[in-house]
């Protein structure tokens, strides 16, 4: 697995894979995404997004769409996703980022704390609004240091390997059931009468 900068031909993917997952695509653009790729098989597993606010003559850096296949979950794809854009935002030269989700727990794991939502930026605090009219209440506002980034151990091995769910071999046991075909009552067209 990797986490590389979207392409423009993963636009109609990031779009359906945001649309099955029931995220915000608010002023979508898919240079802003990274997308987790599976090296072996090519498949896209997870995605997230760098969203630029200005307030007065600050900018500040959201991270926001990130979403996992639920194929692709428990197998550090999300964390690879959020470690890529805040490696990106400091490059950028971001010291904080911020993120507005009703899941917080997941990302206190990586050393973000809830801010007060009066201590939130102006246009965060707007943006903080609109997630809680899309996503319902319970949305909160995260920051974080990028330097104050941490990875556990865990997602590390488990990204090294990471497969999808079912990944196995397919059932290749096929039964006339499986067709919707009772075989205790079924004529057949080409009965040779044996």
């Amino acid at each position: 697995m990797y986490v590389r900068d979207a392409k423009n031909r993963d636009e109609a993917w990031l779009l359906d894979a945001i649309e099955q997952l029931g995220l915000d695509d608010v002023a979508f653009r898919s240079r802003d995404y990274v997308i987790a790729v599976d090296q072996e098989s090519g498949d896209r597993a997870g995605f997230g997004r760098l969203r630029l606010h200005r307030d007065d003559d600050t900018e500040r850096i959201e991270l926001t769409g990130i979403g996992v296949l639920p194929e692709w979950r428990g197998r550090g794809v999300g964390a690879h996703v959020v470690e890529r854009l805040v490696d990106t935002a400091a490059a950028d030269g971001f010291e904080t980022v911020y993120v507005l989700t009703d899941q917080p727990e997941y990302l206190r794991q990586f050393g973000f704390a809830e801010v007060d939502t009066d201590e939130l930026p102006g246009a965060l605090s707007d943006r903080l609004a609109e997630k809680r009219e899309f996503l319902g209440g319970g949305v909160v506002g995260l920051e974080l240091a990028v330097d104050d980034f941490e990875m556990p151990e865990r997602f590390r091995e488990a990204f090294k390997n990471a497969e999808p769910a079912d990944a196995g071999e397919p059932d290749a046991t096929e039964s006339p059931e499986d067709f919707g075909i009772d075989p205790e009552s079924a004529t057949y067209k080409y009965d040779t009468g044996r």
